[in-house]
């Protein structure tokens, strides 16, 4: 007799019990994976910039042709000049300018005859009783102290005409504390030296053989180059491109100039840049800043054309401030400085735009009304903890690749200092 096993294969499958097991697994694997490709990409570390003040200076650079109303004065050529005015120097009516001597040794005999006067003033000056009678250790220090900074700070600013004075002045305070503190009786001996010497060079001084006066109130330059009577004032509407590039600083080798009159102290300079992005605008405000000065110069733009090309762009810039370092060159390579900016730096990769809608309230006849409106604004992303938030930006300065971020304290809509700029991430 042949016994029988049930068959268990098909029940086993068909197990609403089983069935319910395998498919829970595989809901579970499939909710682990999912939640570890969702917390891969939300919780990753999002790479931030803090917003910081910074500061930056908007600038061009361009070669300046000085233009301003000039007069070349010329003698006869005959001797060597001794100018008595140096570049940038004031004239009156009939001021002498320069006289003209035989030869250079009389120059020189002029030139130590007025260094050997200023040393005998300044030793009458320290050996009058009235110095002496009010001179008191105490002060005199402190003087002698002041006067020696000011000495080292005009050194460092380059300001020679100041330096002199200070230098005399110092000198002055030094040998009267000699005086007063008995390290030196008196400077008697050394008065009566100069004064001799003094007497023997005006033995061997000449008279000029021609005198050089002006003819009108005026500033002087002693450099010239020719284009004295081409780039006027009158000019300047004139002026192409092909001119300004072919004008070079080469001072003429007329041997019958003396120098030039100037009319007065404003100026202008005129140069080439590229106007493209239209970063000089009529009657904007700059500095200039040249290479023959540490100084800068406060001026006004007073002219821009351009022959159908903005990047070959004539520019005209006038200035009131006048220095002796300003009339010794025609053409200077100089710094424009269209501003200086200080606001919160914001990386350009993280600016974003967004559609914001905004209440407006405006008057209609005489009645408030209110509506929407909605504005696209250029802004960021910050993170505010495991949040994100857009933040509007008001751009004051763009720089290669950043810009500057004027500060609107009390307004939350925009960017404050210390937030937290998201550098990529939402966009």
């Amino acid at each position: 007799m042949r016994s029988s096993k049930p068959d268990t294969s098909k029940s086993d499958t068909g197990n609403p019990i089983v069935k319910l097991l395998r498919n829970s697994v595989v809901i579970l694997f499939v909710i682990i994976f999912v939640s570890i490709l969702y917390n891969y990409f939300n919780n990753r570390e999002i790479p931030t910039e803090s917003a910081i003040m910074a500061e930056a200076t908007s600038s061009g650079s361009m070669k300046g042709v000085f233009i301003r109303d000039e007069q070349v004065i010329r003698y006869s050529g005959n001797g060597v000049l001794n100018y008595n005015v140096s570049d940038g120097g004031k004239l009156g009516m009939g001021s002498i300018i320069a006289q003209a001597y035989p030869d250079d040794t009389q120059i020189t005999i002029n030139r130590q005859i007025e260094e050997l006067e200023r040393e005998l003033a300044i030793l009458e000056k320290i050996q009058n009783p009235g110095t002496l009678e009010s001179a008191q250790p105490l002060s005199l220090s402190a003087n002698i102290e002041e006067n020696y900074r000011n000495f080292i700070y005009c050194r460092d600013m380059k300001d020679y005409d100041a330096i002199k004075s200070d230098l005399d002045n110092l000198v002055v305070q030094m040998s009267t504390y000699q005086i007063i503190t008995n390290e030196v009786t008196d400077f008697n001996q050394q008065i009566e030296d100069i004064k001799n010497e003094l007497e023997q060079l005006k033995q061997q001084s000449v008279q000029s053989v021609e005198i050089i006066l002006s003819e009108r109130p005026a500033y002087f330059a002693s450099y010239c180059d020719g284009f004295e009577e081409i780039l006027t004032k009158d000019s300047i509407k004139k002026l192409t491109v092909q001119q300004l590039e072919s004008i070079t600083d080469t001072k003429s080798t007329d041997n019958t100039i003396v120098g030039k009159l100037i009319d007065d102290y404003s100026w202008y300079l005129a140069g080439i840049v590229d106007n493209s992005h239209h970063d000089y605008e009529v009657g904007k405000m700059v500095k200039l800043r040249f290479e023959a000065s540490a100084d800068t110069y406060s001026a006004e733009i007073t002219n821009i054309y351009d022959e159908g090309n903005p990047e070959q762009t004539i520019i005209v810039f006038s200035c009131s401030q006048f220095s002796n370092k300003l009339v010794q060159h025609r053409c200077e390579n100089v710094e424009i400085i269209r501003g200086d900016f200080r606001g919160l730096k914001v990386p350009r990769d993280a600016i974003r735009f967004m559609d914001i809608t905004e209440e407006i309230t405006e008057e209609i006849d005489g009645v408030e009304v209110t509506g929407a409106e909605t504005t696209n604004y250029k802004g960021v992303n910050i993170l505010k903890g495991e949040q994100t938030e857009f933040k509007k930006i008001d751009v004051i300065y763009e720089g290669s690749d950043y810009v500057l971020s004027a500060v609107h304290d009390g307004d939350s809509s925009y960017l404050s200092l210390y937030d937290d700029i998201m550098i990529e991430g939402v966009e």
